[in-house]
């Protein structure tokens, strides 16, 4: 059997592996590597699908602009003229709160003066100020527990929203931990969120005084002209082109070879001084514990959550609120997570003056609803949302996107399994596993840790210490 000899070996041709890949032929042009991907095409879950002049998304609809290495990245791409945004400052954000939509403003004046709860509950959320570090009954909290040991249970609608629209999870098995740990890190340093808070915008107001910075205002949520997908593509033409990405390879088998590794294929095999696993969560666990014995890790997968889209066209008639769209808390009781309200945020995603609705269908709490027909799907998803907006009687245009891809829930083995990663990594050195799930689900974050990833084998590592994420409903 044929073997290829590299440097670098990247299994995975998503976003995390095609970034790993561009960011290490930036700082270093002549270094031998390949990208190893099982699929026809490159991408994984970034996926955009057109039909009859409507542009939707498989997967992420888009990424907030507020982090340097993704327009970077973006940069590298050769794809800044073709970025759309929809700014958050601009474009606001709905609840379904009492069967109705509620606006949600971006900034915590507005927020606070919002008539979105009574004003009882929300000076309980001051009282964070003197709850201390809440560690849980097992020192794991779930999104749930904290939340309303923080701020009160009047926040539990406002928190399930937030982790609907990121996870498609159910906040009484997320663990906070999971999905913030750059805020719990300062939880446990201050005492108090509110109190960290004040004392990073002190600090920021001191930094800027010092610099003369401007203070930065709200992100916006970016796209490109032609879908997610341009991104992943633009990203792997340089690679096709140097013959260093290689499709329908799947990687089965893999083994610590004379100092590196030794990857089998159905074809052929690669031999490697650094192995990169930029892989989802489960996939990376499922070729690992078939591959290395001598580090089980603690759990076979994380649990997974689906979402199935709706797409509803309509012509100009339809009342579609002006914004990026709604999100609908489990206590509501709605057939749909929410809705995106598409040709607001991107025009162009409908033809003519028309609109595009996608409606968002499934998650952790109901996967049931991912096993209704087409037209029972479309059935129950446009009655749900009519009953929020006046709509036309009937949609012009309908299809129901149902992506493969599940999105990993950070719940209960989360922690565990990272630790378990920082123990391999200190077996195999290099051995580099990171991907969808294993350090946030966002194109941001994979983005950033594969940066810092293709820095450390340039050498010129940097430190990959926890940000502390906004939090945009």
């Amino acid at each position: 059997m044929n073997v290829t000899t590299v440097d670098v070996c990247i299994v995975g041709a998503g976003i995390s592996g095609l970034a790993v890949a561009t960011f290490l032929r930036r700082e270093q042009p002549a270094r031998s590597l390949c990208v190893l991907e099982q699929g026809d095409r490159p991408g994984g879950a970034i996926r955009s699908y057109h039909s009859q002049g409507y542009l939707a998304e498989w997967g992420p609809h888009g990424f907030l602009d507020n982090r340097q290495e993704s327009r970077e990245l973006i940069a590298l791409a050769e794809l800044e003229n073709d970025q759309l945004s929809a700014p958050l400052s601009r474009f606001v954000r709905y609840l379904c709160l009492g069967g109705r939509l509620v606006m949600v403003p971006q900034t915590p004046p507005r927020i606070v003066l919002a008539p979105l709860m009574s004003w009882r509950n929300k000076f309980r959320i001051l009282g964070d100020l003197w709850r201390p570090y809440y560690a849980g009954d097992a020192g794991e909290p779930t999104v749930a527990q904290w939340v309303e040991h923080r701020f009160g249970p009047a926040m539990l609608p406002f928190a399930d929203a937030v982790y609907t629209g990121t996870y498609a999870g159910d906040i009484k098995k997320l663990r906070i931990d999971g999905v913030m740990p750059g805020l719990r890190e300062l939880e446990k340093k201050h005492g108090s969120v509110l109190r960290a808070l004040f004392s990073r915008m002190r600090a920021r107001r001191r930094e800027r005084q010092t610099t003369g910075a401007v203070q930065p205002g709200l992100p916006a949520m970016t796209s490109f002209v032609a879908g997610m997908e341009q991104f992943p593509l633009a990203l792997a033409k340089p690679l096709q082109d140097a013959q260093q990405l290689h499709l329908q390879t799947a990687v089965q088998t893999l083994q610590p070879d004379q100092g590196g590794w030794l990857l089998g294929t159905e074809h052929k095999k690669y031999r490697c001084q650094h192995l990169v696993l930029a892989l989802p969560i489960n996939a990376s666990l499922q070729l690992l514990k078939q591959s290395l014995t001598e580090l089980s890790p603690p759990t076979k997968a994380l649990p997974e959550a689906r979402i199935h889209s709706v797409l509803l066209g309509f012509g100009p008639e339809a009342a579609i609120p002006f914004g990026f769209g709604y999100l609908a808390p489990e206590q509501e009781q709605r057939f749909a997570l929410g809705a995106l309200f598409s040709t607001h945020m991107f025009p162009g995603r409908a033809p003519g003056n028309g609109q595009l609705l996608e409606v968002l269908v499934g998650g952790r709490r109901h996967p049931e609803r991912l096993q209704l027909s087409d037209s029972d799907m479309i059935e129950r998803a446009f009655a749900d949302v009519s009953q929020l907006m006046a709509l036309p009687k009937e949609p012009s245009f309908t299809a129901v996107l149902r992506p493969e891809a599940g999105i990993p829930q950070p719940e209960e083995s989360y922690s565990s399994l990272l630790a378990w990663r920082d123990q391999l990594k200190k077996i195999h050195a290099n051995l580099h596993v990171l991907g969808f799930g294993w350090q946030g689900i966002g194109l941001n974050e994979m983005v950033r840790e594969a940066k810092f990833l293709a820095m450390e084998l340039a050498a010129r590592p940097l430190n990959p210490a926890h940000e502390v994420k906004g939090i945009y409903v």
